[in-house]
């Protein structure tokens, strides 16, 4: 049977839980209890596994952690992980994204930052360097923040290229680089920004995140402040997708590990409203690349449901069938073993879940 290691990251701590043998382990006392967790990532590339965690701490401010041991124990650099250079004048708010590159680059992690920046580690996310060209990007003085603040929030690298690199900043939009890191360009054509006077304009979207295709690695999925969006040219333009699903408001988009053309979205009522669609705590599922939609809600409460599920709050393993796992700010966690045609709850009143993410293990 598949081993699988889920993490969820919450208001107050981490979360772990493993799937050995067909059952699921309850999940353990909470790591870095009372921080904040935006960020994991679970590098698979290493004969053990290792799992980064970007932690919030309200006295010491953001680190970034590491585990060898499945979060027996952990590691903190003496010095911070993730920094800015001194002449930068900026100082990491918080790590939003954590990132292992593709096999290609094995030492490879990139993390996310607000302020919006990328960083990129060669040491397996142990130290990172700000990657200037896009901290310095000349339209850079025109991005403006989102809700939720100015941050890097989602890195989608090719497992074909080592220096093609994509980012996506709220809310500025989506930039792409072709020379590993040294040039950016924005990739934001035909994704609207209904805030603003010009609703397409070259950048300025709220983009909340963007997926990748499991068949066509230039096939890109976007979910946006009010648009789900697909791209076949690896950003250069994007179509709209959202038409058959209850509202084309939300904040995760996933994509299917194995299968082409299929992806995953959590819709949201509307920006003034943010609760599940309809109040129905509902997955959807398109398997021709958003032509169509399917509601997937087999095992998921039936009733008036309230629980948003935030960008990094969902995500898929590298199991075939693969596993899809949701969280939400109710502090529920939900697990599909099936490709998201079933679901089970797998906790409950948890703090506030912000990221989750799982990995096959072995």
């Amino acid at each position: 049977m598949t081993d699988v290691l889920l993490t969820v990251g919450t208001r107050k701590g981490l979360f772990t839980a493993r799937r050995q043998n067909g059952r699921w382990s309850a999940f353990d006392a909470p790591h870095f209890n009372a921080q904040a967790i935006y960020s994991i990532g679970i590098d698979t590339r290493r004969a053990r596994p290792r799992i980064l965690v970007g932690g919030d701490s309200a006295h010491f401010g953001p680190s970034v952690f590491h585990s060898d041991d499945l979060g027996a124990t952990w590691t903190e650099p003496p010095s911070p992980a993730v920094g800015f250079p001194e002449d930068t004048g900026a100082s990491v708010e918080r790590v939003w994204q954590l990132h292992p590159a593709p096999a290609h680059s094995p030492d490879v992690v990139y993390a996310g930052t607000e302020p919006a920046a990328l960083f990129r580690s060669a040491d397996g996310g142990e130290s990172f360097e700000l990657v200037r060209p896009l901290w310095e990007h000349p339209t850079r003085d025109q991005w403006v923040p989102g809700g939720g603040g100015e941050a890097v929030h989602t890195v989608v690298t090719d497992a074909r290229d080592p220096d093609a690199v994509t980012v996506a900043v709220s809310a500025a939009g989506v930039f792409r680089s072709r020379d590993g890191g040294a040039s950016w360009d924005p990739a934001n054509r035909g994704v609207s920004a209904v805030f603003l006077p010009d609703q397409y304009p070259e950048f300025g979207q709220c983009v909340h995140k963007v997926a990748q295709d499991a068949g066509d690695l230039d096939r890109l999925y976007l979910q946006n402040h009010w648009g789900v969006f697909r791209s076949d040219d690896g950003g250069t333009a994007w179509t709209s997708i959202g038409d058959e699903l209850p509202s084309d408001f939300g904040f995760a988009v996933v994509a299917h590990p194995h299968r082409p053309d299929t992806a995953y979205v959590f819709p949201i009522n509307a920006d003034i409203d943010r609760v599940p669609a309809g109040r129905r705590c509902r997955v959807y599922r398109t398997s021709d690349a958003g032509a169509t939609w399917e509601p997937l809600t087999r095992g998921l409460p039936e009733g008036d449901h309230y629980g948003t599920v935030l960008r990094d709050a969902m995500c898929a393993d590298g199991a075939d069938p693969a596993g899809l796992y949701f969280g939400n700010r109710n502090g529920e966690v939900y697990a599909s073993a099936d490709d998201g045609d079933s679901w089970q709850l797998l906790g409950e009143h948890l703090p506030d879940v912000l990221c989750v993410r799982a990995a096959v293990l072995g």
